[in-house]
């Protein structure tokens, strides 16, 4: 997909306030209202300018989105970096299924997954000073943790940056500082609940909660499915040929020895069961096999593979 310059779409500065945000808004909305323009593009113009406004107008998502968008131009390629918004704690918004039709595949992708229900929810009581008590709204922040802190559990300081309106309209990240318990086990995309962490209750209420959404930071060896691993496995051909025990570093200190049969080509894919992130039940540990030869430019590594040339009778393609 492209990258959409919200502000070149509403025509404003990246240091607009809130005000002049929504002046320029209503200014385009009344020339491409398609009740009363004469634009023969009125539609798509008007869909884009409520997209921007939707946008720019909204603390959390203008400030999410000015931290992406420093590195991109308008109509460049775009694919945004996993786990782009990391760090950023929302009040929760995302884009209701009835709307999505309302918005561009580059607003979904950047916001749909914000979820939550917007504003604070009603407890039922009257507060002290006669209003009616709610309870506050709940917060959602992504964060990025290592494998090794699923592998063993984990108590992590974790900051979140906060968006909040600064003078002049202009936004400003504050950032605030938790301790978190990160439990043994815990799932990619799990929620952790802070409780009483979200936004304060009204009129006595009590305050919302705040989830975390676990992600893994990418790992040089391991992929990660749920609790499952899976890792490339590299053998030298007399490993793969003769069969060979192997040790497999795990995360978190932790070591596996496996078995490779004899024989085995690459693509061989092996399964050691309650090897992976451990559980309740443990996930497993995926095992593809890559048999890797020695370089031929090493003159003994040559020799031996002239030798095996000319005495093993051996045609990789007969069984074409």
């Amino acid at each position: 997909m492209k990258f959409r310059d919200y502000y070149q779409i509403l025509g404003v500065e990246r240091s607009a306030g809130a005000d002049e945000i929504k002046k320029q808004y209503r200014k385009l909305a009344r020339k491409y209202h398609p009740d009363v323009s004469k634009e023969p593009d009125a539609d798509a113009r008007m869909k884009e300018v409520n997209e921007a406004y939707a946008v720019l107008s909204d603390p959390e998502r203008r400030a999410a989105y000015d931290q992406l968008g420093r590195e991109y131009q308008s109509g460049q390629d775009f694919r945004p970096p996993p786990d782009w918004d990391a760090g950023f704690e929302f009040s929760g918004h995302g884009i209701p299924p009835e709307n999505a039709a309302d918005f561009s595949d580059f607003f979904a992708e950047l916001f749909s997954h914000i979820g939550g229900a917007r504003g604070p929810r009603a407890t039922g009581g009257m507060g002290g000073t006669g209003g009616y008590e709610a309870r506050g709204q709940d917060h959602h922040a992504r964060v990025v943790i290592d494998l090794d802190d699923a592998w063993t559990g984990s108590t992590r300081q974790i900051s979140l940056r906060v968006p909040q309106v600064g003078a002049g309209g202009r936004i400003t990240l504050a950032t605030r500082t938790l301790n978190v318990r990160i439990p043994q086990g815990v799932r990619e995309g799990q929620l952790i609940r802070l409780a009483g962490q979200g936004a304060p209750g009204m009129a006595g209420g009590k305050a919302g909660d705040l989830y975390l959404e676990v992600h893994f930071a990418p790992h040089r060896r391991f992929r990660v499915e749920g609790r499952d691993l899976h890792l490339m496995l590299p053998v030298a051909p007399w490993e793969a040929a003769l069969g060979a025990t192997i040790a497999i570093a795990l995360p978190a200190g932790q070591q596996v020895k496996v078995r490779i049969p004899e024989g085995a080509q690459s693509g061989r894919a092996m399964r050691v069961r309650g090897k992976g992130i451990p559980g309740d039940p443990p996930g497993d540990l995926f095992l593809t096999v890559e048999v890797v030869l020695p370089d031929a430019s090493n003159a003994k590594a040559r020799q031996f593979y002239e030798t095996m040339q000319r005495e093993l009778a051996f045609n990789p393609r007969a069984a074409w």
